[in-house]
């Protein structure tokens, strides 16, 4: 990968895509496995990452952006001068811990809506990188909120999810508005 900049590139020029606004049945769509890593897989990694760095979010994942793969980005550092973008595609949840913690969600296909969610405080993740090697990692803190917030959107779970239903309901309806008043140009 080659630095640019406060991105990081692996195949040239990038692209912002659209992200997919929940109600969208891709949404909740099970992202299917990826055989291999190709350029093509590479260039969608940096498009990711630009949508995600634009937004401005923390983790994109490719049903997000329409792609039904297993590919993730997160970067929690949140500092444009030093990021840490990581890619990570067919990512799995190896461990959790038993210790829990609570950080306050939101989704860029959910924009402006928030709420607490509660997760493992740690998990151990292994993955492919973009060199099809495998990596693992334990995680804390807000990479663990991330990663496991990204790849619950990898089996078509949103954070809503674990709301209860009045709130879950009244977000749904928020999102539906949006997108009525978007398709409409207001």
């Amino acid at each position: 990968m080659l630095k640019a900049g406060a991105r990081w590139l692996t195949c040239g020029a990038m692209t912002t895509r659209p992200i997919l606004i929940h109600p969208d049945p891709r949404l909740r769509a099970i992202a299917k496995p990826l055989p291999d890593i190709s350029d093509e897989i590479r260039r969608l990694a940096d498009d990711m990452l630009e949508t995600m760095y634009d937004a401005p979010g923390i983790g994109l994942a490719g049903p997000q952006v329409g792609q039904l793969q297993r590919i993730i980005v997160l970067d929690c550092a949140k500092d444009p001068d030093a990021p840490q973008p990581l890619v990570m595609v067919n990512p799995q949840i190896v461990w959790s811990s038993d210790d829990r913690s609570v950080y306050e969600e939101g989704c860029l296909s959910i924009p402006d809506q928030y709420a607490e969610v509660e997760r493992p405080a740690s998990v151990k993740v292994r993955w492919l990188d973009l060199n099809g090697n495998e990596q693992d990692r334990e995680m804390e803190g807000l990479w663990a909120t991330c990663v496991q917030h990204e790849i619950d959107h990898l089996d078509g779970k949103l954070f809503i999810d674990y709301l209860g239903p009045m709130k879950r309901q009244l977000i749904t309806r928020k999102m539906e508005k949006l997108k009525r008043e978007r398709a409409r140009g207001e």
